[in-house]
């Protein structure tokens, strides 16, 4: 089955019939429109291409504009990927896909990527538990040792360092579908979601 992009709108919690609040991360999923199906004798592998949203005319390239125009669509699409499709799965250029693909319940993935933090520190990157915060020790924030010193005289590879973080693209799996709203295309996911509030997300099975 392929799967919906998605926008992601928020935050907000759910109350199951016991009563129990549930945190969950609303996402507007779809609907989107099959752009193009790709075969293992035109393309080289088999892929259902989707699109979501619309691209202004102004803002859209000649060959973005004939690209889906062979879907019959009007307008461009804001965002296009691909999913792999299900073995024995039929699917055809114009095809219109809902949220009516997922079931209450069902465990999915979600795709998003994390928020941008900017340059930090090992105690925010990674956890550091930092040095002594009293008696004026001047270093209570940095790593420490960089590693050994006579031999082999260089910092190893991969040592945790202060650096950028966030802004990375970030699969998050096996999270539950706990409501669907059909008619505003509306997905409500169980915990949180990679990315910031209007971000775009990827929910497949």
């Amino acid at each position: 089955m392929p799967g919906l992009i998605g926008r992601k709108i928020g935050m907000t919690r759910v109350f199951t019939d016991a009563g129990r609040s549930v945190p969950v991360t609303v996402l507007e999923a779809g609907p989107c429109t099959v752009v193009q199906v790709k075969s293992q004798d035109s393309d080289g592998y088999e892929a259902v291409q989707v699109g979501f949203g619309e691209r202004k005319h102004k803002h859209a390239t000649r060959p973005e504009l004939g690209h889906a125009a062979k879907a019959g669509l009007d307008a461009a699409p804001r965002h296009l990927r691909e999913f792999a499709p299900e073995q024995g799965g039929a699917y055809e250029p114009g095809q219109e896909l809902t949220v009516e693909l997922f079931e209450t319940g069902q465990m999915v993935k979600v795709t998003g990527v994390t928020k941008g933090r900017g340059f930090q520190g090992v105690v925010k990157r990674y956890g550091f538990a930092g040095r002594p915060a009293s008696h004026g020790h001047p270093m209570s924030r940095n790593p420490g040792s960089m590693g050994p010193g006579t031999d082999p005289s260089r910092v190893i590879k991969g040592k945790k360092l202060p650096g950028r973080m966030g802004g990375k693209r970030k699969t998050i799996r096996n999270v539950e579908v706990v409501r669907i709203d059909s008619e505003r295309n509306l997905l409500f996911i169980r915990g949180g979601v990679p990315g910031s509030r209007n971000s775009y997300v990827l929910i497949r099975q």
